[in-house]
């Protein structure tokens, strides 16, 4: 049976294509926790050109975990990268407010290596539900 092992110019493209279409909700700009906890109605714009709002129960939990000077690093919503190869998240944090902030959810330490922090499906869902608006998805297709 004859197999194509050279690569396929349009599944890639379609590839690209849905990636962008999966990822519309991402901000065009993140802000900083501080910033956002001045405002009336917390939110950043995204790709697509809507809104997403931030709870400010969110907000305020994350305040109380942080320092004045990690409030101002802390850019929101925290990006999370999934990509179909992975069993779980990658996170990039430059600062560190969010290997902090993942440690006190979890309950364990957490650590950034290199600018990324990774945690487990498992651990996924409990960051999730803490943190249901100040965390976003990225979906990646590498190598596919």
């Amino acid at each position: 049976m004859p197999t194509d092992h050279s690569s396929d110019g349009s599944i890639a493209g379609y590839l690209k294509d849905e990636s962008k279409v999966l990822n519309a909700q991402i901000p065009r700009k993140r802000r900083s926790l501080t910033e956002l906890l001045k405002e009336e109605h917390p939110h950043v714009v995204c790709n697509d050109g809507s809104a997403h709002f931030f709870k400010r129960k969110e907000l305020e939990y994350l305040s109380q975990m942080l320092y004045e000077d990690e409030r101002n690093s802390l850019l929101l919503p925290i990006i999370m990268e999934v990509t179909p190869d992975q069993s779980g998240v990658t996170i990039r944090s430059k600062g560190g407010p969010e290997a902090k902030i993942f440690s006190k959810i979890l309950d364990m330490t957490v650590v950034s290596k290199e600018n990324v922090i990774t945690i487990f499906k498992p651990q996924l869902n409990v960051v999730r539900k803490a943190l249901k608006t100040t965390t976003q998805y990225v979906f990646l297709f590498r190598n596919l």
